[in-house]
């Protein structure tokens, strides 16, 4: 049974509503209009058969003065014989009138109980009327008739809202999202209007959990600075013989709070900013997002466990990129085992093996880098550079200079490096550009002694040619094994 006020679903029997505390008519009151037509016409049939019985007597009707007529009913009246029989035709009619009306009165007040227009329009004129109780009361006697018409669900809402009854009101519009027969555009109504209630509330939770438990991906969409979803795991839970990289990501601005030990994650928490690398071992991680407004997501938990069976890949200083000064390239992890090309081949045994960092070449270069343990090469580090000096001075020019001084000493005769008849040369090479001790660049040029056959072999004098001014300097290294310069002016004897 329906509480006729509020609409309550209520036990039978109850006289009271438990939710408004409304009394329980058992029997429905009469509209006022019908009462009101129904006494009317009442009284107007009883007023006509008294006027016709007045008319009667005053007026006589076949009266005969002293002559009592026979096997018919009179009475005397001062000597005059009034025959009662033919007054009862009128009395009948009289009563059939009345009950005519009566009956016509319950049959309108039958219709109207049971007419969800009739009740409709009623309860419009007690709204416009400021009558909200009993513009309530249609609208409930409306849904009684027709319990799936949401508009009317919709109406009743509003008159409660006109009450400032703000508790039924929301009620409502929850009774309307729950329903499975609304329209979509019912639905973004309904939502529309509570999303509204708990804005002015500030109750930013509450409309998150709303929206979430629609499902409704126009309504998400339209309200998604009202939603705080989970976080997403780049990463399925499970097992894994290799580190995993784990990204986590969330729907729209946020921070992102973890742990890895399967606490309760607070925005005390670890706040997410970088891939969480797993290593070897049981991981279970949580994680939750907050928002702006400083709503929180539920916490996702992923369990992990890793077998890490992968050799990693060396870790490289310098990232790829194009520079315009000395770079040098160096391995900043265990560089036991370390290989490298700078041909983009994949490095194997045979490949140069890495002791100490590598001046990055002039132009563009292409280094892999990989540990290769027991014959198994790890996972490759690749880096990808391009060098350009600011400066018009070549490093060609700088070879040619250094051969120049070379023979201004005497130590050859030519440009092609002949010191005799021997066929036997000292021939001078660019090496690489690099910064030295922070005084400017320079490009490294070393002395090879080449056979008239072909076979070359450094002679450890090397050469520093400022990158910028082209001044030449011998390169030596200092007791600590550093570089350092040597004016040549004061080496003349022994370049």
């Amino acid at each position: 049974m329906k509480c006729p006020n509020c609409g309550y679903e209520m036990p039978e029997g109850l006289l009271y509503c438990e939710h408004c505390g409304e009394d329980i008519h058992i029997v429905p009151d009469f509209e006022p209009e019908l009462e009101r037509n129904l006494e009317e016409t009442m009284e107007q049939a009883i007023s006509d058969v008294l006027e016709e019985l007045h008319e009667g007597v005053a007026g006589g009707e076949e009266e005969v003065p002293g002559e009592e007529p026979e096997h018919e009913e009179y009475e005397k009246d001062n000597g005059n014989i009034i025959h009662k029989k033919r007054l009862w035709p009128k009395i009948l009619l009289a009563f059939v009138i009345v009950l005519l009306g009566a009956a016509g009165a319950v049959a309108w007040y039958i219709y109207g109980y049971n007419s969800e227009e009739y009740q409709v329009e009623r309860a419009i004129q007690y709204v416009t009327q400021g009558k909200y109780d009993e513009a309530i009361s249609c609208y409930n006697r409306a849904l009684e008739l027709d319990e799936e018409n949401i508009e009317l669900i919709f109406s009743l809402a509003d008159v409660y809202l006109l009450k400032n009854n703000k508790v039924e009101y929301e009620y409502l519009l929850r009774e309307i999202v729950r329903s499975d027969k609304a329209t979509s555009e019912q639905l973004n109504g309904a939502y529309g209007k509570l999303i509204a209630i708990y804005r002015d509330r500030e109750d930013y939770r509450t409309i998150n959990e709303l929206l979430l438990a629609s499902h409704d991906d126009v309504l998400l969409s339209t309200y998604q600075n009202y939603i705080v979803k989970v976080p997403e795991f780049s990463v399925n839970e499970g097992y894994y013989t290799s580190i995993q990289p784990l990204k986590l990501t969330a729907a729209g601005s946020g921070k992102i709070y973890y742990t890895l030990d399967g606490s309760e994650p607070t925005e005390e928490s670890s706040q997410y900013t970088a891939p969480i690398i797993l290593e070897s071992g049981d991981y279970v991680v949580k994680a939750f997002v907050v928002n702006e407004r400083g709503i929180a997501s539920e916490v996702v938990t992923k369990e992990y466990h890793i077998e890490n069976k992968e050799i990693l890949p060396p870790e490289v200083s310098a990232i790829s990129g194009e520079y315009n000064f000395p770079m040098n390239v160096e391995i900043t992890s265990d560089i036991e085992d370390v290989y490298y090309t700078t041909d983009g081949s994949d490095p194997t045994y045979a490949s140069t093996a890495y002791t100490g960092p590598i001046p990055m070449p002039l132009g563009r270069s292409h280094f892999k880098f990989a540990k290769i343990v027991g014959g198994v090469t790890g996972t490759v580090a690749e880096r990808t550079y391009r060098l350009v000096m600011n400066t018009e001075y070549t490093p060609e020019e700088a070879v040619e200079d250094v051969t120049e001084y070379s023979m201004s000493v005497g130590k050859i005769y030519d440009m092609e490096g002949h010191f005799d008849e021997s066929g036997d040369s000292y021939v001078y090479e660019y090496l690489y550009v690099t910064n030295i001790q922070k005084i400017d660049d320079f490009y490294v040029i070393v002395e090879v002694y080449r056979t008239a056959d072909g076979n070359m072999t450094r002679t450890g004098n090397n050469f520093a040619v400022n990158a910028y001014t082209g001044v030449l300097f011998k390169l030596q290294r200092d007791e600590r094994g550093r570089l350092s310069l040597v004016d040549l002016e004061e080496n003349e004897d022994s370049p």
